[in-house]
């Protein structure tokens, strides 16, 4: 049997409302890290553990987003044109992204849930496929997420993170009649429980668990279903994660990213990954 490239589906359709004042032009995943919107991240994490097929689920403003890849490749590197014909372009390197990307048009209102489902007929040939959101980057490490979720069988898988804590910890002790600030964390994680940090793994029986409507959500009635069927399971990723909801979670992904050290510009992974066991 023919192995099929495993693909990923982004959910690129909201309006990101909690981070306007940064970029109110654009949708969400085309805010930028550095010079690349925050929806390249994530796709480069996908693409250094070889998954470069991808869907994005598109909504609010996804024109800006189709004219991204429209035009990615002249944005992207040196090109001598020929003005008496307009046809005659000649790309003088090939893109470093070896991605083939599939935008659908999923609705303007469409919620989570109903936007998956619109893009069923592009997931048709795989036997599973990850999801993820487009608007948090991680150095989660992608082969072995699909490699957990293949070996316990179930429909679904999601990535449990630690939430970022919003405000400083100081760590302090008593000395006579004054308190010492012993080391002072300025955004630690938090160890009470685990949370959705997004990076789904699902298998084709997921179908099952979505309908027509369009304010389906996919985080309520569908996980709650998979929940009470014992179909998913979580995966704790205990490294790196931050979404980026607000000024300040974009403020400190764009440091980091200046910083050299982004945490979520990872190794590649070696391993090879299709569709079917």
């Amino acid at each position: 049997m023919q192995q099929k490239a495993i693909k990923t589906v982004i959910l690129c359709g909201g309006q990101g409302t909690r981070i306007r004042g940064v970029a109110d032009d654009i949708p969400k995943p085309m805010i930028p890290i550095g010079d690349q919107p925050v929806l390249w991240h994530i796709m480069q994490l996908y693409g250094r553990h070889g998954i470069n097929d991808f869907v994005l689920c598109l909504g609010h403003k996804g024109a800006a987003i189709k004219d991204f890849f429209l035009n990615y490749r002249a944005l992207s590197s040196d090109f001598t044109i020929g003005l008496g014909d307009r046809e005659s372009i000649a790309f003088h390197s090939p893109p470093e992204e070896d991605w083939r990307v599939t935008l659908a048009d999923t609705g303007e209102l469409a919620q989570t849930g109903a936007r998956l489902l619109r893009v069923r007929k592009y997931l048709a040939d795989t036997e599973l496929f990850c999801f993820t959101y487009g608007d948090g980057v991680a150095d989660i490490d992608i082969c072995e997420l699909i490699s957990f979720h293949r070996a316990h069988g179930r429909i679904a898988t999601v990535t449990g993170v630690r939430p970022p804590g919003r405000f400083g910890v100081m760590r302090t002790t008593s000395e006579h009649d004054i308190t010492l600030v012993e080391e002072f964390l300025e955004k630690p994680q938090t160890e009470q429980g685990w949370i959705n940090g997004g990076f789904f793994v699902l298998d084709r029986r997921i179908w099952n668990y979505l309908s027509e409507e369009e304010d389906l959500i996919f985080e309520r009635e569908p996980l709650q279903r998979l929940s009470r069927d014992g179909e998913l399971v979580m995966y704790e990723h205990k490294g790196f994660w931050q979404p980026m909801d607000t000024y300040r979670e974009w403020k400190l992904l764009n440091e980091l990213w200046r910083s050299g050290n982004a945490p979520w510009n990872c190794k590649p992974c070696l391993q090879t990954l299709t569709a079917t066991k």
